[in-house]
């Protein structure tokens, strides 16, 4: 007896001779209601199309049940004839169709569940398939434009998740914000402004990874997920640093024109490695020495804490940024020419701003100062200078392992927003 073609219904065919007794499956009293489709259907995965399988069970609805079932999934049905009865206790013989093989003929492995398992540009049609899973024929194509190993990857990515996995902290644990100090008024305000200044900053931060996120295609979901956490790690500075800001029950400080027109420069670049170099490894790399700065001049263990907590997961954003720009860099030597314009478009576009917010600047020398006499108010504004000179060496040391000559990557990183992001 040959199965049916893939759409044909198959047809009960009563009356046979039983032939051979077949492989038995005995279903007992579970009836096709509770589940016995699935016993059903595992024996007749070891079953070769044309073969059969004997069915045992005391369930009044078997035949019906069992004739509906293999009817929707392309296998025929023996029963006895009238007055007929098959020996221990057989109530029916299924043979085996194909519908469910042909189903998943053209399917094939989604790489490798591993990283090992990466394919260099895997097809649009695997959308939201788990990586190295069997995916069937078909299906809507992911509108993940993000589909280039070469283009989002760093082989250090799932090595950074788990870190940054490991590393996530609860703001209302992690920090004690019962802790006993005070602050002079004007001491306090800098804080309030400096709070506010990394607010809207970690607000840029976030939205960057998070719209580069959704165009990635999940079979590198190593770096969406990386990317996920540190847009979560943003959310959480973001958090703490208003929370601070708040703690005495004064208002949030300014916010320039100048700096946001610096920040909306950043949310503009659709390229992923382009939009990760202005972002990471140069704003977010300035950002390591300004979070430093803050914990060493913090005039309270609030903030010393914060920016201490927000620089170790910034640590990482930077880390990863560099990564996927080398390992890019390594394969496409031109990609630095592409950085490089970044670098010069960016700055092309921010020339007529007013760079840092002065309430910004002016905060950190009252920080660095720690008192309002001359010889204090000095010793702050040298330390402010020297952060800018530690951030612009940081940018260029970075530029350089990318693979820039010196002499360029002091060009470039002299071409860097003064409003630091």
């Amino acid at each position: 007896m040959t199965a049916p073609a893939p759409g044909d219904a198959p047809e009960d065919v009563p009356g046979e001779a039983p032939g051979p007794t077949p492989p038995a499956v005995r279903l007992g009293t579970l009836g096709f209601e509770r589940g016995a489709h699935m016993l059903v259907q595992r024996a007749l995965r070891d079953l070769r199309p044309g073969q059969e399988l004997a069915v045992a069970g005391d369930d009044p609805m078997l035949p019906v049940h069992l004739r509906a079932w293999c009817r929707e999934r392309g296998h025929r049905v023996r029963i006895p004839g009238p007055g007929e009865h098959w020996p221990d206790g057989i109530r029916a013989r299924v043979v085996r169709g194909r519908a469910d093989l042909d189903r998943w003929a053209g399917a094939v492995r989604a790489g490798g569940p591993g990283p090992d398992g990466l394919v260099a540009r895997p097809p649009a049609a695997w959308g939201l398939a788990a990586r190295g899973a069997l995916v069937e024929d078909g299906g809507p194509a992911g509108p993940f434009d993000l589909a280039d190993r070469d283009h989002v990857w760093a082989d250090v990515a799932p090595a950074l998740y788990a870190r940054a996995a490991a590393e996530q902290w609860d703001p209302a644990r992690a920090v004690d914000w019962d802790a006993g100090f005070t602050l002079p008024g004007e001491v306090e305000r800098a804080v309030v402004q400096v709070m506010t200044y990394l607010v809207e900053n970690e607000q840029a931060a976030l939205v960057v990874p998070a719209r580069l996120l959704a165009r990635i295609h999940p079979h590198f979901r190593e770096v969406q997920q990386l990317l996920a956490v540190q847009a979560a790690d943003e959310a959480r500075h973001m958090e703490v640093f208003t929370r601070r800001a708040l703690l005495r029950g004064g208002e949030l400080g300014t916010s320039s024109a100048g700096g946001r027109e610096s920040l909306h420069a950043l949310l503009t670049e659709p390229d992923f490695s382009l939009a990760s170099f202005l972002l990471s490894v140069l704003g977010e790399g300035s950002f390591l020495n300004l979070l430093g700065f803050l914990e060493r001049h913090a005039p309270d263990p609030l903030t010393r804490r914060i920016t201490a907590l927000a620089r170790r997961d910034e640590a990482r954003h930077v880390a990863f940024g560099v990564a996927h720009l080398h390992h890019r860099g390594t394969l496409d030597p031109a990609l630095r020419g592409g950085l490089r314009a970044a670098v010069e478009r960016r700055h092309d576009a921010l020339v007529d701003t007013a760079g840092l917010n002065q309430d910004v600047f002016d905060s950190l020398v009252v920080l660095a100062a720690g008192e309002w006499t001359p010889e204090a108010v000095g010793r702050g504004f040298d330390a402010v200078l020297r952060l800018q000179a530690e951030m612009d060496e940081g940018r260029q040391r970075r530029l350089v392992h990318l693979g820039f000559p010196a002499d360029e990557a002091a060009e470039l990183s002299a071409l860097h927003t003064r409003n630091f992001m």
